[in-house]
């Protein structure tokens, strides 16, 4: 494994939605995060495709500890959402509340896991923007935990969790995982998802960014030269649905402000994402629904979120009833509070954390 700085641009965007009301503290790792790639070979997605190999990228703080079997016992593994990057989670909000000296996840103790997902865009693991564009594989959330479960036992010997973090896509997929690997994790801790099929608004935002590139003549099949115009159009969508509206009002209350965040923000991200691995990643949600099978979840599980959360209102009452299905589920509906930042509130680990801690206490 190499050793290297996490670059910045990475880290812009979610540093900007997780600046709680008093700033969380900068957190300065004991040993630098070291990052490592594990290669599969002869990848075999769900819908009969192939690649001769794919590429996971990770990066992991701390050291495994093993019991006299060999076991890694301390492990957890923390799931980034849709198009980003396991490194995202390295900025103060989220990293210097949990991973510090005597904080929940103290990295001394744990063997903290960040992987890139499967296609991510940020991410270094494989990605249709690598080469084979719109001919890459149509993925879904199940080649995506596949290539993940490979990766921790093949790349880094893991094949039990102490516990399972998912923000986001990643709060979607630990559903998943718990239902098709039953003893995989002592605990979850999910923030920022609905454990229900996407439908609604959810899926109409979704639907509409996947059109606004799909549908954009520069697109052209996806072999474009230079990223479509469409794409402009999807950041749109996304800046509205990751909306914090309490908050947003009070750092840019005149229109000069809001229109010069508009503007900051689709220029940084038409520089960093890529329209073909955007809409892969969006698209990887079209066939999720857990709803079915959550009673085969045995661990203990706590899904946290906010209610304002655009992405997934807390009004609609769909995660309390859902919940309801684990056995050993939890739910926690966050109010609106200056420190909460809509769906990215998970970035905001200072507004959850004490249930973090429960969790673990409850899972020993």
């Amino acid at each position: 494994m190499r050793i290297s700085v996490v670059p910045t641009v990475l880290l812009a965007a979610a540093a900007a939605w997780a600046q709680p009301g008093p700033a969380a503290k900068p957190w300065v790792a004991p040993t630098p995060p070291r990052e490592g790639e594990f290669t599969i070979r002869d990848f075999h997605f769900g819908d009969g495709a192939t690649l001769p190999e794919i590429r996971m990228h990770y990066t992991t703080l701390g050291t495994p500890q093993r019991d006299a079997a060999g076991h890694v016992t301390n492990a957890v593994l923390v799931l980034h959402g849709t198009n980003r990057a396991g490194k995202v989670f390295l900025i103060p909000g989220f990293s210097g509340e949990l991973f510090g000296p005597g904080q929940p996840l103290d990295a001394s103790r744990y063997f903290l896991i960040l992987p890139d997902q499967l296609g991510a865009g940020l991410g270094k693991s494989t990605k249709p923007s690598d080469g084979l564009r719109a001919g890459f594989p149509h993925y879904d959330y199940a080649d995506m935990i596949r290539a993940a479960q490979l990766m921790l036992s093949g790349g880094l010997q893991v094949d039990h969790l102490r516990l399972f973090i998912g923000a986001s896509m990643g709060c979607m997929q630990g559903f998943l995982w718990g239902e098709s690997n039953p003893g995989f994790a002592d605990a979850m801790l999910l923030l920022s998802c609905l454990p229900t099929e996407i439908g609604g608004r959810n899926r109409m935002v979704r639907k509409l960014m996947i059109d606004d590139i799909r549908n954009d003549p520069g697109w052209n099949n996806g072999n474009y030269t230079s990223q479509p115009y469409g794409l402009r159009a999807a950041l749109g969508h996304l800046l509205v649905v990751g909306s914090a509206p309490t908050y947003w009002q009070h750092q840019y209350p005149t229109a000069a402000q809001a229109d010069k965040y508009v503007d900051d923000y689709i220029a940084q991200n038409l520089q960093s994402t890529d329209a073909n691995d955007l809409m892969y990643q969006y698209d990887a949600s079209r066939n999720y629904n857990p709803g079915p099978d959550l009673g085969k979840i045995p661990m203990p599980v706590t899904l946290i979120n906010a209610l304002d959360d655009f992405w997934n209102p807390g009004e609609m009452g769909v995660a309390e009833q859902q919940i309801r299905k684990v056995r050993n589920g939890k739910f926690i509906l966050l109010p609106v509070t200056a420190e909460t930042r809509g769906h990215y509130t998970f970035f905001v680990a200072s507004v959850w954390k004490d249930y973090l801690k429960q969790l673990l206490a409850a899972s020993r």
